[in-house]
């Protein structure tokens, strides 16, 4: 399985992905980040067809945040606990802006990500923009992460 694909324009990208990119582009506009003013948006697309949508929660105690990567799957499985997740998108802007601006995910969510695809024992894919404008997509979140902590590290 070929681990990343790389496209220059969102529309490159195939249909399911670009309507998951749009609805976390959309999610935006529901984060919460008076401190940063970097919007960050997810949307979750489940095996049954769902879409869940997760955005950055900020807070003046900077540790109390939370990244949307993890608001959208916290949320997709306490509302869907067997849920199988297919992809995710995952996107930024600035507050100051319409356009989207690179940003790939941070280290605990990459970690909370491949949790949760050990947990489904699936497959989850992910994409993101990367710092030269090009589109990400991994084939999974083990991609992103490959010396994860897991179950057997314990």
């Amino acid at each position: 399985m070929k681990e990343f694909t790389f496209s220059n324009q969102l529309e490159d990208l195939d249909t399911e992905s670009t309507f998951l990119v749009h609805r976390a582009k959309e999610a935006t506009l529901h984060a919460y980040a008076p401190y940063s003013k970097f919007l960050v948006g997810v949307a979750l697309l489940l095996a049954d067809g769902t879409v869940i949508t997760g955005t950055n929660q900020e807070n003046a105690a900077y540790p109390s945040g939370m990244c949307a990567e993890r608001v959208a799957l916290f949320t997709a499985f306490s509302a869907h606990p067997t849920a199988i997740v297919k992809k995710m998108a995952v996107v930024a802007r600035k507050e100051s802006s319409e356009d989207l601006t690179p940003a790939t995910c941070c280290g605990a969510c990459r970690q909370v990500m491949l949790e949760y695809e050990n947990r489904q024992q699936q497959h989850m894919a992910v994409i993101m923009q990367g710092q030269d404008q090009r589109w990400i997509l991994a084939s999974s979140a083990a991609s992103l992460l490959p010396f994860g902590f897991t179950k057997d590290s314990l």
